[in-house]
């Protein structure tokens, strides 16, 4: 991520423009297939929509690697956090309804829901826990929520044991429990759950059939996508991410031929096919700023702020609606451009790429009729030397752990359980010559622990998506601090032996 928002800077100084033209329909074929290319990925799928039609729908590249079974537009991608936008605009639907407000306050309906210091658990409104403004920074405790067993409630309840970053809404950080927080408002004030209430009021009646918020049913799929990552150098195949505990953040799975629907509602301001799905100032409700992101970047783009679901900003004039996703092998991007009444949705099979941002920024300054401008190259620079940088210092560490003298009775003074109070237990098993942990809410993974000094060790797991790490033990083997990929949270976690 560090290196990509050099990358970023980097444009905005060399940026460059072209005569604009048509690009959808002149270029856009080609340049995708060029940049898959480039960046080897397997497989992508994209819809455009413009005045309630599409006016562009394919699909590149494969599905399943192995079978070469082709991507098409029925292909079905988790879209993670493409999920937010449903959840956001069926709280604002609920107001609509007359069911709560966006300002009450979340322990109304959630007598568990507490936060560590209990003036926020007082203050604490809806509209905040839509708007990544509760005081948490980014993916704070998303280690324990991403992928694990652990029940909806029990996730929202564990909150408790979470130290704020900042102070309620003086901060933006992009919080998946808020999300999960708001959708289980869902079942507190309706007869049904967050995963019904997205079927009957949006899958339904939009007519995607091959969108769903379940796990089972993404993975029974005839039509799933498989998910890829960049281990090593090489594509490698993931198992895809169980994320239906967090599931009102991040569970939906959907093809571009369903979400061109939502797209199409989306910019008809409620309407598909002649009917009111969701009532105009619904849809207008979620596009309101609530928290301000960020100063954006300049030529074009000057603010970043969120609204309840979508990010929200400038782009030639014109205000951009959008929001990206990531799970293990999926990245995709949904985006509105209303005064264009146009919007586009990318869903890519491989986390190792940027390229779904460098077509999304394309496709954009292209709708807003900006000059053109190629992202991806430089992109892919940033990409690649991040890439190199962090494989040659797992090989580093790698080489350290070969060559440090380490006994297996160096790893026996390790074995036992270890207690974090956000996370909750890890248990450690020495081998010949390592250690195994075991995740107390992630029965799924493991990790091989190798000494590279006397006080630090490398770490692998076996999900790729946690990644690589050198982690820190205390003398006396009482702490192990672990840490996984910044993209799945940026916090270590210390573990201490009971």
């Amino acid at each position: 991520m560090k290196q990509l928002l050099k990358v970023i800077i980097l444009i905005c100084i060399i940026q460059s423009g072209y005569a604009q033209g048509n690009f959808i329909k002149d270029s856009l074929d080609v340049y995708i297939k060029r940049e898959m290319a480039r960046w080897n990925l397997p497989g992508m799928a994209i819809a455009v929509v413009k005045d309630g039609k599409v006016v562009f729908m394919k699909g590149y590249g494969y599905a399943n690697m192995s079978s070469k079974t082709p991507v098409d537009e029925n292909t079905v991608f988790q879209i993670a956090s493409c999920s937010k936008a449903f959840t956001g605009t069926s709280l604002a639907l609920l107001e609509h309804y007359g069911k709560l407000k966006l300002s009450d306050k979340v322990k109304t309906y959630l007598p568990y829901f507490k936060m560590s210091e209990a003036w926020r658990t007082e203050e604490i409104t809806i509209t905040d826990v839509l708007s990544h403004r509760i005081g948490f920074s980014t993916f704070q405790s998303d280690f324990l929520n991403w992928n694990c067993n652990r029940p909806r409630k029990d996730l929202i309840a564990n909150m408790v044991n979470i130290i704020p970053k900042y102070s309620l809404r003086e901060h933006y950080g992009y919080c998946n429990l808020g999300f999960l927080t708001a959708g289980e408002i869902i079942p507190a004030v309706t007869d049904t759950t967050w995963d019904d209430y997205l079927k009957f009021h949006y899958f339904t009646p939009l007519d995607m059939k091959n969108t769903s918020t379940l796990y089972k049913e993404f993975m029974a799929s005839p039509n799933a996508s498989h998910a890829y990552t960049n281990v090593d150098g090489k594509i490698t195949e993931l198992v895809p991410a169980n994320v239906d505990k967090l599931g009102p953040a991040g569970s939906v799975s959907s093809s571009v031929n369903d979400m061109s629907k939502w797209i199409m509602m989306q910019l008809a301001n409620g309407k598909y096919n002649g009917k009111q799905v969701v009532p105009a100032k619904v849809i207008q409700k979620t596009r309101m700023s609530n928290t301000i992101v960020g100063d954006g970047p300049g030529k074009g783009n000057n603010f970043e702020t969120y609204g309840l679901g979508w990010f929200l900003k400038d782009e030639g004039g014109k205000k951009v609606v959008e929001h990206d996703g990531g799970a293990n092998g999926f990245l995709s991007k949904t985006v509105l451009i209303p005064e264009e009444n146009t919007g586009f949705v990318i869903l890519t099979n491989s986390d190792a790429q940027y390229l779904f941002e460098a077509l999304g920024k394309v496709l954009v300054r292209d709708i807003t009729k900006q000059s053109y401008f190629d992202y991806s190259p430089l992109y892919y620079s940033g990409f690649s030397e991040n890439q190199t940088q962090s494989m040659n210092e797992i090989a580093g560490w790698r080489k350290a752990a070969a060559s440090f003298k380490a006994k297996k009775e160096d790893y026996k003074k390790l074995e036992g359980t270890y207690s974090n109070k956000v996370y909750g237990k890890i248990t450690v098993v020495a081998k010949d010559q390592s250690a195994e942990v075991s995740f107390e809410f992630h029965p799924q993974y493991k990790a091989k622990m190798q000494y590279t000094s006397a006080t630090t060790l490398l770490i692998e797991y076996n999900d790729p998506a946690l990644g690589v790490k050198e982690i820190k033990v205390d003398d006396a083997n009482k702490t192990i601090e672990l840490r996984v990929n910044d993209f799945v949270d940026m916090d270590p976690y210390l573990f201490t032996k009971n």
